[in-house]
């Protein structure tokens, strides 16, 4: 365990910089994976040969089942064992899911990586939350934009190079594979060098800030007896019901909680949405020699998606009053942009759909974000998306287990995506009521001379804090 300690003190020793760079190169090497935008190809391909049936129905929905239920249980256990040693699990799932990929054989085996996938993706509330506790409040932002773009600059390098290995040097989708799995043992290796933070987020909540010796002591993180365990599980336990009452004021706030709504519902479809277009491009393809180019595409679209995103944070407009008429408006330019996916017989045009839905979900999902987060603290912060990406999981589980895996429908993956585009068409519905209700609540307070905190109350309760006879 010396590496384990010596990365503790290193970490000590530089502050807030020597974890937020081991963290992002941790991210970036986690998300470099250029198998996996040519992942059906290659699991319908001569190697596996598997169908397109089989991956759709008996394999990819197993991420859904299993992400669900290990989400809950997954957020415990990243406070009680002190964030690192969940991002080395993540680390050493991803290992193991693409070497299932690349070496197993048949469903079963299939279906095994992606029960080893949904381990790493419950994973990300350990990499999202783990700086939290190893630097200072003044550093949160900044550090927090940088693990987000290392994993957003992660993915489109990996589709970019996955693109350029497959049409220009005429890769085998194998050797994709086996990139993926080295950049993966990096990534395995980095977290390794990881500091080990001496508290959990909850922790301190439980304890208003302050922590024993005893909790503090290096020893503590490799010699615990059960008395130390059993203070960690009552201290854990005790800060989240304290957090979750704090919650309760925020989910009671009517503009906090749509937010909230639209963040679950929109997951949910990006989601499904992601799940299933590389099968829906593989429908689309001109038969013959057709190059794909969905690594290519997937670049494209999360480059497109950051700049759309960026732009969002530098715009003046006021989200807490057009925020919600924004999400509906661009929820229908989504619902369009499906609807046209699914429609469409030209590879191209169904490309070119995809660049402009997920950049228009990066965007909004920025706005709920923001618009979330603003009123939180940094303690209540893991909990609530927390919450938020569970009812979105929950949703996925059930729009899975009836558009997939209900006997007597059998839908194809075009009606699927019809399915899909009507879906979001409902969230656009919901939110364009809502939107123009907001704006028009918010004109009326103005017209009425009332004040801010008028309004702000009158946006948090939908009802107008103001009467006049």
């Amino acid at each position: 365990m010396a590496w384990w300690n010596m990365s503790m003190r290193q970490g000590e020793d530089q502050g807030w910089l020597y974890p937020t760079v081991v963290l992002c190169v941790y991210g970036f090497l986690s998300m470099m994976r250029p198998a996996e935008p040519f992942l059906v190809p290659f699991l319908t391909g001569p190697g596996k040969n598997l169908t397109v049936q089989e991956v759709s129905r008996d394999i990819y929905p197993i991420w859904a089942y299993s992400n669900l239920f290990l989400l809950i249980p997954m957020f415990l256990l990243t406070d009680l064992f002190r964030y690192k040693p969940i991002v080395v699990l993540q680390a050493v799932a991803y290992v193991a899911c693409w070497l299932l990929f690349s070496f197993g054989s048949g469903v079963l085996s299939m279906q095994l990586s992606l029960l080893t996938y949904s381990v790493a993706s419950a994973g990300d509330v350990g990499y999202f939350s783990y700086i939290y506790s190893v630097v200072g409040q003044e550093h949160y932002q900044r550090v927090t934009s940088y693990a987000r773009a290392a994993v957003l600059l992660g993915y489109a390098v990996a589709s970019l190079l996955s693109q350029l290995l497959v049409s220009i040097w005429r890769a085998s989708l194998f050797s994709l594979n086996i990139i993926t799995i080295t950049c993966l043992c990096g990534a395995l290796l980095t977290s390794l060098f990881l500091p080990m933070p001496q508290r959990g987020v909850l922790s301190r909540e439980s304890r208003g800030g302050t922590v024993s010796s005893r909790d503090s002591s290096p020893t503590d993180t490799t010699l615990v007896g059960f008395q130390t365990w059993r203070e960690r599980f009552q201290r854990t336990f005790k800060g989240l019901g304290q957090v979750l009452r704090d919650c309760k004021e925020h989910y009671s706030s009517i503009a906090f909680l749509f937010f909230c709504i639209w963040f679950a519902m929109g997951k949910c479809g990006f989601y499904q949405v992601m799940g299933y277009v590389q099968i829906l491009w593989k429908l689309k393809q001109p038969s013959g020699n057709f190059t794909a180019y969905n690594g290519g595409v997937d670049a494209a679209a999360t480059l497109s998606g950051a700049a759309a995103s960026i732009a969002v944070g530098h715009s003046r407009l006021n989200w807490s009053v057009w925020g919600e008429l924004a999400l509906g408006l661009f929820s229908a330019l989504a619902t369009g942009s499906l609807y046209l996916m699914d429609l469409t017989h030209n590879i191209w045009v169904c490309y070119g759909c995809y660049v402009l839905f997920k950049s228009v979900y990066m965007q909004l999902i920025t706005i709920c974000t923001f618009q979330i987060a603003k009123g939180l603290s940094k303690e209540h912060y893991a909990l609530v998306f927390g919450i938020n990406t569970f009812a979105a999981t929950a949703l996925q589980t059930l729009l899975t287990a009836v558009v997939l895996n209900t006997r007597g429908l059998q839908l194809t993956v075009t009606t699927q995506y019809f399915i899909y585009a009507t879906y979001f068409g409902v969230i656009a519905l919901i939110f364009l009521v809502r939107g123009v209700y907001s704006v028009r609540v918010s004109k009326r307070s103005r017209l009425r001379g009332g004040s801010h905190e008028d309004l702000t109350a009158e946006r948090q309760t939908g009802t107008p804090e103001t009467s006049q006879v």
